[in-house]
């Protein structure tokens, strides 16, 4: 089992800043939370190491790169065999109109974030990328209307946690 990792409110500060704005500098976080750079530097240094912050991610906008039509597909594969959804996971990730893939439980199997040109383009993508695959079954299409940003993902707080098992609160488990 991995350990947890503990996160004392200067961490937690430094998540939420970090989560909001990813080029906030040392500096600028140090001032923000009230510790010394070094500190601060150290601090996101063992956020790092840990596995508690995994990387960083620049966003584009879809619509200005001639994606402006987005939509989720519900895809059910049958049968759901493991050497059949691997390379079906492996080609919808190498499509550069997948934003995200997530395998599920339920009647459907998988759901994929698309970024499309328009309806001719998804179309096409449905046609010639999924149902052409004999393991796809079913694909099921929803367009995208409009999509909002979430606050920063933070551990549960205490009475949020009640009393279940798992780490307390405070504490995140690491990326294997």
């Amino acid at each position: 089992m991995t350990e947890s990792v503990v996160l004392d409110t200067v961490d937690l500060h430094i998540l939420r800043l970090l989560q909001n704005d990813a080029r906030t500098t040392y500096r600028e976080l140090a001032a923000e939370v009230g510790v010394a750079p070094s500190t601060c530097l150290d601090r996101v240094t063992r956020l790092r190491r840990t596995g508690v912050i995994l990387g960083h991610q620049l966003r584009l906008d879809p619509a200005r790169l001639g994606r402006g039509l987005e939509a989720l597909l519900s895809v059910q594969v049958r049968p759901h065999r493991r050497e059949l959804i691997g390379p079906f996971v492996e080609r919808i990730r190498s499509l550069p109109e997948s934003r995200a893939l997530f395998h599920l439980t339920g009647p459907d199997d998988y759901l994929v974030h698309v970024a499309v040109a328009d309806t001719a383009d998804l179309q096409r993508l449905v046609l010639d990328e999924f149902t052409s695959r004999r393991e796809v079954a079913r694909v099921e299409t929803r367009l995208i209307f409009q999509q909002w940003d979430c606050g920063p993902l933070l551990p549960p707080l205490p009475e949020a946690a009640g009393q279940a098992a798992g780490p307390a609160a405070g504490q995140v488990r690491p990326a294997d």
